[in-house]
């Protein structure tokens, strides 16, 4: 038996499924598609069945990707358990009634039940249960109440015998509000007026800021502490070894060696410049990237579940909507911000294929990396906040000028923002934990193997030569239009591997701050990292992966060459 999780977005339906399943799930894409789709195993009278989160809907009439998915994994359904936010319940119960017409069995779960007691919300549940025709459960999903119930009552699930004109859906859906529930007065608490401070536009702003900023602060604290007091550890003292030995296996050279172990520092191996498969292809994910993926995946899960995120993403929808894209953009434009690869994963939250590429184009020129900020702010620092604004506020003003000129150029769709803004809540810990694990082994799954592909083909290009001829022809531009010593020219081609170590490569060569300036920024936008480059390619394919390429050479040097003159 196969049993599907249907509701809207935000209602305690990703609980309920953590609640119901355990730790045995897996999450993939549903084929042929992005939609994300995660599926576990229970037990309903004894026997195993599957569970399916379908991916959040507010009606069967589909506009977007995820809402075609959802209304095709009813096809592959037996009994459907719709999650109701019992605060609510007359829009939750338009995509019911469209429900029971699919005459699927199907129980309802009234969930956030302990939410209907603090805003003065009464439902009669047995009265509810006649009218629809099938069984109505009470549960609180963050505390477990009612879940068992919910379990227990499956097997009664059943199929409405209601009838209604779809025309004359809502008319119904008021009459059984109003048969049903009761709604009484109460006060405002303090949490409802911070509710109300976070949607509007000068309170919003500042609460954003505070939030982001100490978010941002969290996800460094243990980004960096991860690095430095985990996996650089573990490499240099257990993985390190083990390369040793295989490099004088394989006689400390040649081209077998230069692949897989890269080459050799001053005699020693040196996991963030080797470039080898078995080096820089595996610390470059695990070591550098994975410990920001894993902080900023922590961070964002509990934004979502306080019910935060849907708040910031509704604050940012004007601004981006500018830019072709809607509010929910500014979640793949902060995961960026702690590492790039995830934050191009994270693109496919959005709907269109327009709305996809500008995101993770925009992210990939003018949002540097956790690791490239540090880096930037040493090689500029010297030249106090007016260099550092100078470098940061340029990559902004990119970010909004080449966003509305994508906008513009670009074909295709642009959807508005349909998200709900839930209260504000307590997370259910087992479940934000749970989330993030499958996260963290989703990007382990999708991104590492493209990463140490990436390593690899510009490992055979540097054997090969190739990337010191492209090295000597950039070299004119380089000194010309962009002012710098020629010396730069090795720390520009190195960006293509690691941006923060192709400004460290900066350093020792005594830049003015003009010279500092116009490096930073055009190492930021010139090209992605070889991870980020590697998933970009496999999220949208080599042709359009050239179109972002030719977008970012042709910015990058053209606000460099600026910047030279303008400073």
């Amino acid at each position: 038996m196969r049993i599907l999780l249907v509701g809207n977005p935000n209602v305690g339906k990703s609980v309920i499924f953590n609640r119901l399943t355990g730790a045995n799930v897996i999450c993939s894409n549903y084929p042929g598609t992005t939609v994300e789709l995660i599926k576990g195993h229970m037990r309903v009278a004894g026997e195993r069945v599957e569970l399916r989160d379908v991916p959040g809907t507010y009606s069967l009439e589909a506009s977007s990707p995820a809402e075609e998915v959802a209304v095709r994994m009813l096809e592959d359904g037996d009994v459907i358990i719709n999650v109701v936010d019992a605060t609510n319940l007359e829009r939750s119960l338009n995509l019911t009634l469209q429900l029971l017409k699919r005459r699927i069995p199907m129980i309802v779960a009234l969930n956030l039940w302990d939410e209907t007691r603090h805003t003065g919300v009464q439902i009669n549940t047995e009265k509810l249960a006649g009218i629809l025709g099938v069984p109505c459960v009470p549960t609180t999903a963050i505390t477990g109440e009612g879940v068992k119930n919910l379990v227990d009552r499956i097997p009664e699930a059943g199929i409405s015998a209601l009838d209604y004109d779809d025309a004359d859906r809502w008319q119904k859906i008021g009459e059984i509000v109003g048969d049903v529930q009761k709604v009484t007065h109460r006060h405002h608490t303090a949490l409802d007026k911070l509710e109300d401070a976070s949607v509007r536009p000068f309170s919003g702003m500042l609460i954003a800021l505070v939030v982001l900023a100490g978010a941002f602060e969290a996800i460094r604290f243990i980004g960096e502490g991860l690095i430095g007091y985990v996996f650089e550890p573990l490499f240099e003292t257990v993985w390190a070894p083990v390369m040793m030995r295989l490099s004088a296996l394989l006689g400390g050279g040649g081209v077998v060696h230069d692949l897989l172990i890269g080459r050799l520092v001053e005699g020693n191996i040196d996991f963030g410049e080797s470039f080898g498969l078995l080096t820089t292809g595996l610390f470059v994910p695990i070591g550098a990237v994975l410990p920001y993926v894993f902080a900023f995946y922590l961070a964002l899960s509990f934004l979502e579940d306080t019910g935060y995120l849907p708040r910031l993403a509704v604050m940012m929808d004007g601004l981006m909507h500018r830019l072709g894209l809607h509010g929910l953009a500014i979640v793949p434009t902060m995961l960026g911000l702690g590492c790039n690869v995830p934050g191009a994963l994270s693109a496919r939250i959005m709907e269109s294929r327009k709305e996809r590429f500008i995101t993770a184009t925009l992210m990939a020129i003018s949002v540097p990396c956790m690791a490239q900020i540090a880096m930037i702010v040493g090689l500029v620092g010297e030249g106090g906040a007016k260099a550092l604004l100078a470098v940061f506020g340029t990559l902004f003003l990119v970010w909004l000028g080449l966003g509305m000129l994508m906008n513009r150029i670009i074909k295709g769709e642009s959807p508005e923002i349909l998200i709900d803004v839930p209260p504000y809540r307590i997370p259910y810990w087992k479940g934000l934990f749970k989330k993030l694990w499958m996260r963290v082994v989703w990007f382990l799954r999708e991104a590492v193997p493209w990463v140490m592909v990436g390593v690899f083909v510009v490992n055979v290009l540097y054997t090969l030569r190739v990337i010191d001829f492209i090295g000597g022809l950039a070299a004119p531009v380089i000194t010309g239009i962009l002012g710098l010593p020629l010396e730069a020219v090795g720390g520009l081609v190195v960006g293509f591997l690691r941006k923060d170590v192709a400004v460290g490569m900066l350093v020792p060569l005594h830049l003015t701050v003009k010279q500092a300036v116009v490096a930073s920024v055009v190492l930021a936008m010139y090209f992605p990292c070889v991870a980020t480059f590697a998933v970009l390619i496999k999220e949208f394919g080599i042709r359009d992966m050239l179109k972002a390429a030719a977008i970012m050479v042709v910015s990058a040097f053209t606000v460099g060459g600026l910047l030279n003159v303008i400073l």
